[in-house]
Formats: structure tokens, sequence, C-alpha cells
């Protein structure tokens, strides 16, 4: 019964035509989707924009039909890696450049993560910003104004992250786009 319903479902279409559309809609909405996301901090935008590159290389055929070579998956997937490490090392990056101690590093670094994991989006941006403060007045002894510019650091740090990374999605899209449509021709 299943069976005969799922296939009168794909009967329905009027051909390869369609489930090319199809294809090509989820991939665009992936990579769109991503490369929002660079901006939001509630979305993986390089991740889905990297998830949206893969969609592409299988569901269109692998390499010689997607046009898409696993050389230039590699190269997006190590952009994507270099997103994902600016992602994590930015605000401990600011906090340093604003004279934070090595403990206001490591506050950065442990509250993004704690944040992440367990408050979710708000700690994944409060928890560097509170990670650092803490830090910074009780391991490193440090007075309320310079652990607040450390704090400040941290914000800029991660303002300046997600320029980089906004900067990387874009890398991303653009390789994906010249290797599918201008590098490699059509058959």
């Amino acid at each position: 019964m299943l069976l005969a319903a799922v296939k009168d479902w794909f009967d329905w279409f009027p051909g390869a035509e369609t489930l090319t559309v199809l294809k090509w809609t989820l991939v665009i909405l992936l990579i769109v989707t991503g490369f929002i996301g660079t901006f939001l901090p509630i979305l993986p935008g390089t991740t889905l924009i990297f998830v949206g590159t893969l969609a592409h290389y299988f569901l269109m055929g692998m390499q010689a039909e997607s046009r898409l070579t696993w050389q230039s998956l590699v190269v997006i997937g190590i952009l994507w890696a270099l997103s994902i490490v600016v992602d994590w090392l930015s605000g401990a990056m600011g906090a340093k450049w604003f004279g934070s101690s090595k403990y206001g590093i490591w506050g950065a670094l442990i509250g993004g993560v704690v944040g992440a994991i367990f408050f979710n989006l708000p700690g994944l941006i409060l928890g560097p910003i509170v990670g650092v403060f803490v830090a910074e007045m009780w391991f490193a002894k440090k007075e309320w104004k310079p652990a607040a510019n450390s704090t400040v650091g941290t914000v800029v740090g991660g303002l300046a992250g997600v320029v980089a990374k906004m900067l990387l999605a874009m890398a991303m899209i653009l390789w994906y786009a010249a290797d599918v449509f201008f590098l490699n021709p059509t058959h």
C-alpha cells in the first residue's frame, strides 16, 4: 500500500527535469541560507554552504556529471575548516589584542565552549564575554576597568570573526560557482 502510494507520488512528476530542479533548489537553498547564516549566529553558515556543495556533488552525479571536482570539494572543505577555527578563536584573539592576560584568553575559549554546549545561541554569544571578564577578575586579579577592556576586546574580536567568516563564505561560494559554471564545461 505504502509502496504504491510512493510510486504514484513519483509518477506525478513529469520526469527527470523536475528532479533536477528539485536538486538545484536544495543546493541553492543550502548555499544561500548558509551565506545568510554567516551574519546570524543561530545558523551554521559555512557548514550549510559546505553541505550544499556536498549535496551538489553527490546529487548531481559526482565529478563528471556535476562539474564539481573533488579537488574543489577539498578546497571548499579547507575554507570551511578555517571558518570554524576563526569562529572559535576570534573572541580570544580580540581579548589578547586589547590586553587580556592568558587567563582572559583561556576564559574566552572555555566560556565559548561551555556557553555553546549548555546555553546554545545565548551561550555562544555571551560565553566568551563572561569567560574573559570572570577570568580577568578572579584569576588575573585585575581591577574592574582593565577586565572590562579585555571584555570589549572579545566583542571586537567576535565582530572581526564574523567579517572573516563572511569572507571565507564568499570564497567558498565563488570557488564552487567558478568550478561548476566556468572551469568545467558542460557535456
